[in-house]
């Protein structure tokens, strides 16, 4: 006569289960917005911009928060290219505002300056690679002073709307440090 039991298989499953609920996956990793918005160099427009992630950022983890964020400074990072275009095109006869602006146009382009990098970020975020998530958008934000710290004194938009892009890409550097922590 051969014994049957489902006794122990039961028992493993139920061990297995509650082991698969216990540990915590990288996607379910959650910080409270301004306790992640003190840590920037601008809180109150980090919680501008979590909280007008659709659905809000309460209870959000902070992937999606990062992906929003991504988001936004591709936006951001696109609105200051066709600035910078702009610029370059009516720099008319001014020949160190043309060097400045296609230089900074080096800086943003989508072949191996900030609008590239912010791609990275998406790339490595996805992968869970939060180290090459805070690598990628250091290189973004040096990829911005790279193109605002020089010596022409640029009285266009260009500075702010570099500004609001590199302050966007804080949230998301931020953002990679509460990652890597948890």
């Amino acid at each position: 006569m051969t014994y049957f039991s489902i006794r122990p298989s039961l028992i493993s499953s139920l061990v297995l289960v509650s082991i698969l609920l216990a540990t915590p996956s990288s996607a379910s990793k959650f910080v409270d917005v301004n306790v992640l918005c003190a840590q920037t160099r601008d809180p109150s427009f980090c919680s501008r911009i979590l909280n007008s992630k659709p659905g809000g950022a309460k209870g959000a983890d902070l992937v999606s928060l990062a992906q929003y964020t991504i988001g936004v400074a591709r936006a951001k990072g696109t609105d200051t290219v066709k600035l910078i275009n702009k610029l370059i095109s009516t720099s008319g006869s001014d020949p160190k505002a043309k060097a400045h602006y296609s230089y900074c146009s080096r800086h943003f382009n989508n072949y191996n300056g900030a609008l590239k990098h912010i791609n990275d970020i998406q790339v490595v975020l996805n992968k869970r690679d939060y180290y090459g998530v805070f690598k990628a958008a250091t290189t973004v934000i040096t990829d911005i002073y790279g193109c605002i710290s020089g010596d022409y004194p640029d009285r266009s938009n260009l500075p702010q709307s570099a500004n609001i892009f590199e302050r966007v890409v804080d949230i998301i550097l931020t953002i990679s440090k509460f990652l890597i922590q948890k």
